[in-house]
């Protein structure tokens, strides 16, 4: 896979309808067979699923296999669901459909899972400090966040599997307005993916309660400095970056 110039690419569907028109398949965060463990701890066979920003990655074949066989599967780019249409022909019960994960039209309650894998993560490609992201960062995961939480049952879980350590994610899933829980896990050997799992109905920890009153001061403290000469307090201590997009080891 040849990396594109720029990072913001990612983040563009022309860019994927290109890349998809070559490639027939590509992993990000390892495959089915790294994290098939905590899938099972936290999905049923009989789960309605839903696959936010599928690509062209084996997991929904690989599930489908194993038994999981209510699958739906959106993408925002009309290539690679044409392609997964054609080469997943077999097996009648997923669905493929041309979506943004930013504008989800399904119903209330429609999935008793929502899995990502790295989608997440490509939309956040342009920001410049994972500790501070932006305010049209902010709102486009709460974008994604809220819609995820209407379209899960009361018990569903928000399943995401991510590069993003739980100090730059957390903050942004920490929002009692999305009636779930958060619970983190990881797997790989020499470098660690992270596994959260939202589960709807249930509310948040004591400590990810306090994260997010936190967040909210800091940004109410934010916009209050607004256009004046203040210098912030940090909210944590950095430990580590996320430019993962440019230190990928194929």
């Amino acid at each position: 896979m040849d990396l594109p110039d720029s990072n913001v690419s990612y983040k563009i569907q022309e860019y994927w309808d290109e890349r998809f028109s070559k490639e027939e398949t590509f992993e990000w965060c390892k495959s089915y067979a790294d994290f098939k463990h905590l899938l099972c701890e936290n999905v049923e066979k009989s789960d309605r699923i839903l696959m936010l920003g599928c690509g062209n990655s084996r997991l929904s074949e690989d599930m489908y296999n194993d038994g999981y066989r209510n699958i739906t599967n959106i993408d925002f780019s009309p290539v690679v669901i044409e392609n997964m249409t054609r080469k997943c022909r077999g097996m009648v019960d997923m669905q493929w459909m041309v979506m943004d994960i930013t504008k989800l039209s399904f119903d209330q309650s429609s999935f008793d899972v929502v899995l990502e894998k790295a989608s997440l993560d490509a939309l956040l490609v342009e920001e410049a400090d994972p500790w501070s992201p932006s305010e049209n960062a902010r709102m486009t995961m709460d974008c994604v966040f809220s819609q995820v939480s209407q379209i899960l049952t009361t018990g569903g879980r928000f399943i995401s599997i991510t590069f993003s350590q739980p100090h730059f994610r957390k903050p942004l899933l920490a929002k009692s307005q999305y009636g779930w829980s958060i619970s983190t896990s990881t797997f790989g050997e020499s470098f660690h993916f992270f596994f959260y799992v939202m589960e709807k109905g249930q509310q948040l920890s004591v400590d990810d309660k306090l994260l997010e009153m936190r967040v909210e001061s800091r940004r109410k403290h934010a916009k209050d400095c607004k256009g004046r000469n203040v210098t912030l307090p940090e909210q944590f201590t950095p430990e580590d970056n996320e430019e993962f997009l440019c230190n990928i080891t194929l």
